[in-house]
C-alpha cells in the first residue's frame, strides 16, 4: 500500500514538472514571437496550451484521489495541498504566455515595429528564471532556492515600474506609436503576473517543507 502511494506521489510530481517545463517553453516562444515578429510561433504556444490544460485536469484529479483514498498525514498531506495550488499557478502562467501571443498576433505584429520592444526580454528572463527556480525548489524541497525566488520578484517589480513609466512617457511623446506602446504595457504586465505566480509556487514550497505559511507575512502578524 505504501509503495503504491509513493509511486502515485512521484507520478504527481512528474506531472507538475512537465507542466512547468511546458509553461517555461511557452514563455520563451511568446517572447520569440514578439522579437522575431513571427506569427507562426504564436500558433505553437496556442497548441501547447491544450497539453497544459489536460495536465491541469489530470493533476487535480490525481490530488483528489490521493486525498480521498489514502488519507495522507503531515508532510505528504502538505505536498498534495501544495501540488494542487502549484498546478493552478502553472496553468495561469501558461495563460499569460497565451495572452502575450494573442496581443502579438492580433495587434502588435500588424503595427510598425518600435525599438522599445527590447524592454520585454529582460522582464521575461527574470520571469523564466523565477519559474525554473521555483520548480527546482519544489523538486528538491530546497528552501533557499524558494527564498531566492522571493528576492527575484522584487527585481521584477522594480523593472516593471521602470518599464511602465518609460512607456507611458513615450505614449505622450510619440502618439503615432501609442498602440504599440499600449501593447507593450500589456505584455509587461503579463510578465509581471508570471513572476507573481512563480512567487506563489515558491511560497507553497516553503509551506510544503516547513509547514509555515508566509503569504502576506502572516506569520509575522500572529501573536
Amino acid at each position: 500500500m505504501q509503495r503504491h502511494f509513493e509511486e502515485n506521489l512521484n507520478a504527481l510530481k512528474e506531472k507538475i514538472i512537465r507542466m512547468g517545463s511546458l509553461a517555461e517553453e511557452m514563455i520563451q516562444k511568446s517572447v520569440r514571437a514578439l522579437m522575431e515578429r513571427n506569427p507562426s510561433i504564436t500558433q505553437d504556444v496556442f497548441d501547447m496550451e491544450r497539453e497544459v490544460n489536460l495536465l491541469h485536469v489530470e493533476v487535480d484529479d490525481r490530488c483528489v484521489k490521493l486525498l480521498a483514498l489514502t488519507q495522507p498525514m503531515a508532510v505528504d498531506l502538505r505536498l498534495i495541498a501544495a501540488a494542487m495550488k502549484i498546478n493552478t499557478d502553472l496553468e495561469r502562467i501558461a495563460d499569460q504566455a497565451v495572452n502575450v501571443c494573442q496581443t502579438c498576433y492580433y495587434h502588435l505584429l500588424k503595427e510598425t515595429p518600435v525599438p522599445q520592444a527590447n524592454i520585454i526580454p529582460r522582464m521575461a528572463e527574470i520571469s523564466q528564471s523565477m519559474l525554473k527556480n521555483s520548480l527546482d525548489a519544489f523538486s528538491k524541497k530546497d528552501i533557499e532556492l524558494a527564498k531566492k525566488v522571493l528576492l527575484q520578484d522584487e527585481e521584477e517589480d522594480r523593472l516593471k515600474a521602470e518599464t511602465l513609466s518609460e512607456l507611458i512617457e513615450l505614449i505622450k511623446r510619440e502618439p503615432d506609436h501609442s498602440k504599440q506602446f499600449v501593447d507593450l504595457i500589456l505584455i509587461a504586465k503579463n510578465m509581471e503576473r508570471i513572476s507573481d505566480h512563480a512567487t506563489n509556487i515558491a511560497e507553497d514550497v516553503i509551506f510544503m517543507v516547513l509547514g509555515v505559511d508566509i503569504r502576506h507575512h502572516i506569520e509575522e502578524k500572529r501573536p
